[in-house]
């Protein structure tokens, strides 16, 4: 009984660490920009994530199919570390589809083509592919794959065949907007995977000890249509934690200017009169535009750059970096507005 008490505190920290993994690693993958590719750490945590959720989605079906704990032979011999065999495992023999939400996870589960790409390059990481250098240096005859590179050929594929974003891609001020816009449909995707593994845990039946376990889970189980590629989990990051945020709190002397000086242009725009897709968390900005050149937004009695010609100039943060506007969605049509706010100066 002690053993049995034992094993189940261990699966649920097990369970918590999963959760906690993907998170960072989807952090982490956001992080990346022009100026950082490290794509390794991302890697390594949603890998291990998706592994160990796997596993404890499996150790909680076979209780309640079984009765008790899986053997371990079934994760050492016949699963691995393979998340495309530990995904197939699942649907084969756990996963419920009592109603259409489920159902529709299950198709995305079996049928997604990008899915089943991008959880195999994670799969070739977590087993061999994180030594891959390693093995050319020392002269493998089989390195592996080089999943950097494939995952970045992924990554492409986005952008080719759309010549807007190929402009786009190449012109410095639009450049990470594109790049913000590729990891948006491939965090989506992997939240969908991670979405469907957690709604078993109580829509799915999975079990008692399963729905005890829910909370660890909830986030994603929770996660709305609308929210997939939209939430910045970048503030689970070291990175974006420690960096130097410069948002301006506006001064007496910023409202004089936008009042009255007259190479200041500005414009209140609300998501509700905004004829498109609206990309700031707050429900309403001001837009501005400096001397015809710099294009800055107010949020909440606060300054951020619009384009980098305004970051450059006031050594303030990107609206986007600064976690205001939604990673993925496009602020371009705000500088547009801005810009043409400028022609009004003379």
């Amino acid at each position: 009984m002690k053993d049995e008490v034992i094993r189940k505190i261990s699966l649920i920290e097990e369970l918590d660490t999963s959760i906690r993994l993907i998170k960072l690693g989807f952090g982490e993958y956001q992080n990346l920009d022009m100026a950082n590719d490290f794509y390794y750490l991302p890697f390594q945590l949603i890998s291990s994530g998706f592994e160990r959720l796997t596993k404890c989605y499996i150790c909680l079906g076979h209780i309640e199919k079984v009765g008790s704990f899986p053997e371990p032979l079934l994760f050492r011999k016949k699963l691995g570390h393979d998340l495309i065999k530990l995904k197939r495992h699942i649907t084969e023999n756990y996963f419920q589809e009592n109603s259409q939400a489920l159902s529709d996870d299950l198709t995305y589960l079996e049928t997604d083509e990008d899915l089943e790409k991008l959880i195999g390059l994670l799969s070739e990481f977590g087993k061999f592919a994180r030594y891959y250098n390693l093995n050319v240096v020392t002269g493998e005859v089989d390195p592996g794959i080089d999943v950097k590179a494939l995952w970045e050929e992924y990554e492409t594929s986005y952008v080719l065949g759309n010549k807007v974003l190929l402009e786009k891609l190449t012109d410095f001020e639009t450049r990470n907007e594109v790049l913000n816009l590729i990891t948006k449909k491939i965090i989506e995707k992997l939240e969908r995977f991670t979405r469907a593994l957690s709604r078993q845990f109580t829509l799915g039946k999975l079990g008692a000890l399963a729905q005890q376990y829910s909370s660890s889970v909830y986030d994603f189980l929770m996660l709305m249509d609308s929210e997939l590629g939209n939430i910045d989990y970048r503030k689970n990051t070291t990175r974006f934690v420690q960096r130097d945020h410069k948002p301006h709190k506006r001064t007496l002397k910023d409202e004089y200017n936008r009042k009255r000086n007259k190479d200041y242009k500005s414009r209140l725009i609300t998501k509700e009169t905004f004829d498109g897709e609206w990309p700031f968390y707050a429900e309403q900005v001001i837009i501005e535009c400096r001397q015809k050149h710099w294009c800055v937004v107010t949020i909440d009695n606060f300054d951020y750059a619009l384009n980098g010609a305004a970051k450059g100039r006031y050594k303030i943060e990107d609206v986007h970096e600064a976690g205001m506007a939604i990673l993925g969605k496009s602020v371009g049509p705000f500088i547009d507005m801005a810009l043409k706010l400028g022609e009004e100066i003379n």
